[in-house]
């Protein structure tokens, strides 16, 4: 009797230990997501954190939107953009279960019209390049057919792949890719007969009961208020944007979710698609396919040092990497204004969800190390500093870099032609038509299929502009480069973003643009 009172005394001593240790976790990881919100002007965060079959952290902080009362919580809708795409490659997982394709199964197979730049690598194309960014095409190639919001269809981005300029040779390097999860969309759209839509919400949201979440913006229900707003700040205000979370991108990011939902899409996959008894998303075989290492990212010695980082690579619609000893599944999602982040620990049955309404990858950045900090039980360190003095060095940075090209400028330097020569509609193979208007003695641009991208050409030097959009939250002002023949008519016209810091979805450097005739 004594031998059994006392394994019961240090049975709930051990229980009373666990219970302080978890609420001192969870103290301190409350403590730094309000200091990152501080830090890097987020008006709105939620969190979950999932360990083992318990959702030991689900919360939210903040407001929806800046300058309202309403509070976020952990039904609150974010966007949450490529954070998507693994749940695109989940669909596809199931469908190989199924025996409906296999991961090398041709992409010409099901979707017949689909070229790539090279015929070889059209015909070599599968499945599993879809959603490994080893396609050979450059760092978010073609993103201005759906960013930001564009009338183009996925059609449209099915013919307009084969144009898109090739910078490296197929499956050699990692470049991010948005377009190959829309085709990869497709795919599943075509073996299935349904819309992507329809099935990840009859394959994955319905039998997880993730009641809250939506496979695009417009499919929130309409009486739903929780839905947080996106905020771009500049020169230290907040600005309100958006408002669709980029629909347009489909299977590479167009879900809507909170993290109450994503806490049952997390305990699947520590579970390896498994949600309940005998029921899953799909196979464990499955799961491991998806986190096996496709193609390999580069580590820097600093990673090696700082976060004992020896490999970094990405799966199917997943990134991997060893930290400290353990294996991160991780993925990133940034739409304007908002951003994302979800992290597996498999090793420790461990996961988490952060969605913010402020685009600033620093505050998702320092809370997901934060609570890996807690619960790796590394050495303390105050990531939220850490990560404010990168941004502050990448911001001296670049205005460094920015002086630097300005000083260089020929101030005396004139554009060749009258500014009305100018003034043409010029045509993309891949994105289509812009028009360059003149009015009021200034050159305008207007990107056909893209309403947001519109602004004033400013000149810079020689036969070189720079446009300024409308809409200066898009951050993504941009050279317009004229080349002219040797008889000083426009041959083509090049882009390129002015900025280092602009998002590399702006991909106008990819653009040729030729006059229309």
């Amino acid at each position: 009797m004594k031998a059994y009172a006392l394994a019961l005394f240090t049975l709930l001593c051990s229980s009373l230990a666990f219970a302080s240790t978890q609420d001192d976790k969870l103290k301190s990881i409350d403590a730094a997501i309000k200091q990152s919100m501080s830090t890097f002007q987020v008006p709105g965060v939620a969190v979950a954190i999932v360990k083992g079959d318990n959702v030991v952290m689900s919360q939210g902080y903040g407001v929806i939107e800046h300058g309202k009362p309403a509070k976020v919580t952990a039904d609150t809708v974010f966007g949450i953009a490529s954070n998507t795409k693994a749940m695109t490659a989940a669909l596809l997982a199931g469908l190989v279960d199924e025996g409906k394709l296999s991961w090398t199964t041709k992409v010409i197979d099901i979707i017949p019209e689909f070229q790539m730049p090279s015929a070889y690598v059209t015909r070599e194309f599968t499945i599993i390049d879809l959603l490994a960014h080893n396609s050979g095409l450059g760092l978010g190639a073609g993103d201005l057919m759906i960013w930001p919001h564009t009338t183009l269809t996925t059609q449209d981005i099915i013919k307009g792949i084969k144009y898109l300029p090739e910078v490296s040779s197929f499956r050699s390097e990692f470049a991010y890719d948005n377009l190959m999860y829309i085709i990869a969309g497709e795919v599943i759209a075509r073996v299935t007969g349904q819309s992507w839509q329809e099935v990840i919400q009859a394959q994955i949201f319905t039998p997880l009961g993730m009641k809250n979440t939506s496979a695009a913006y417009s499919l929130i229900a309409k009486d739903n208020n929780n839905v947080a707003r996106a905020h771009v700040p500049l020169d230290g205000k907040l600005n309100v944007v958006g408002g669709n979370f980029l629909e347009k991108f489909a299977a590479a990011g167009s879900v809507a979710s909170s993290v109450n939902d994503m806490s049952l899409w997390l305990k699947a996959q520590l579970k390896h698609g498994q949600y309940a008894d005998n029921k899953r998303l799909y196979s464990k075989e499955q799961s491991l396919a998806m986190r096996k290492a496709r193609t390999l990212l580069s580590v820097s010695e600093k990673a090696t040092e700082q976060d004992k980082t020896h490999f970094s690579a990405y799966g199917l619609g997943w990134f991997l990497k060893d930290y400290h000893g353990v294996k991160l599944v991780h993925h990133s999602g940034g739409i304007l204004g908002m951003v994302s982040k979800v992290v597996i620990v498999p090793e420790e049955d461990l996961a988490m969800v952060i969605l913010t309404n402020q685009q600033s990858g620093y505050a998702f950045n320092a809370i997901y190390h934060h609570i890996l900090n807690e619960y790796l039980e590394l050495p303390a360190k105050d990531w939220v500093a850490f990560y404010d003095t990168k941004r502050q060095e990448r911001i001296e940075k670049e205005q460094a870099r920015l002086a630097k090209a300005k000083a260089k400028v020929n101030k005396n330097s004139a554009h060749s032609l009258p500014l009305r020569d100018y003034a043409q509609v010029y045509a993309d193979n891949w994105y289509g038509d812009i028009e360059i208007s003149y009015k009021n003695n200034a050159l305008h641009m207007q990107f056909g299929n893209t309403p947001e991208l519109k602004g004033t050409l400013e000149h810079y030097q020689h036969n070189t502009f720079i446009v300024r959009w409308h809409d200066r939250t898009l951050e993504a002002d941009a050279f317009v480069n004229f080349n002219l023949t040797e008889d000083g008519e426009i041959n083509y016209v090049t882009m390129k973003a002015v900025s280092l810091a602009t998002d590399f979805s702006f991909d106008f450097h990819d653009l040729k643009l030729k006059p229309k005739k």
